[in-house]
């Protein structure tokens, strides 16, 4: 069984977390309920998502199981989110005990005031790479679609949350398996308007 465990916060990005669940819940699918996806949030509380989505958590701080995988998302709401000593210090107590702490999108600013990016190398969100950059003890990628540091794995903004998370489960299950999840999920992408914007 591997748990991953995708935390939840006001104003949290929606596809940052809906993007790589999707991937891990159709890799439980493919390895027949093997793998398990679970929403975490401060509270059992709906949390209102950066674009209106209203989700409910499976579990709240208090009562998550074991987690192998960690990601943590960003959205206009991390910023608040990286102020609340209970969730910066959930995320720091967490990240020892897992196999992989992984964010999307300002997802590693978050990852960052919980003090997981010092001395590595860690991507963002296009439009916040020079608040990232001007962090201290942490080197900003700007060409990276994700970073991969040690046990930490960082990722751009939004859409390559999905890239992130079937590396991920190559990683953990081996590429064959990662290669069906894609298939399943359909995930070829073959953008209408293509042109690289950071």
């Amino acid at each position: 069984m591997t748990t991953y465990g995708l935390l939840l916060f006001e104003g949290a990005e929606e596809l940052d977390f809906v993007g790589p669940w999707e991937i891990f819940t159709a890799s439980a699918l493919t390895r027949e309920g093997a793998d398990r996806a679970v929403l975490i949030s401060k509270t059992d509380a709906p949390v209102r998502c950066n674009k209106g989505m209203r989700v409910l958590p499976d579990h709240t701080f208090e009562d998550a199981p074991d987690l192998d995988v960690l990601l943590v998302p960003g959205g206009n709401g991390r910023v608040a989110a990286g102020r609340d000593p209970v969730i910066t210090g959930w995320i720091a107590a967490t990240a020892p005990k897992v196999r992989w702490v992984t964010s999307v999108c300002t997802g590693s600013l978050l990852l960052h005031d919980s003090g997981l990016l010092r001395g590595k190398r860690a991507a963002t969100h296009w439009a916040a790479e020079d608040e990232l950059e001007s962090r201290e003890g942490v080197t900003l990628v700007r060409d990276e679609r994700f970073v991969v540091e040690g046990d930490v794995v960082t990722s751009q903004g939004v859409s390559a949350g999905i890239d992130m998370a079937l590396w991920l489960i190559g990683q953990l299950h081996g590429v064959d398996h990662a290669r069906g999840v894609q298939k399943y999920v359909q995930y070829y992408p073959q953008p209408p308007y293509a042109s690289h914007a950071g």
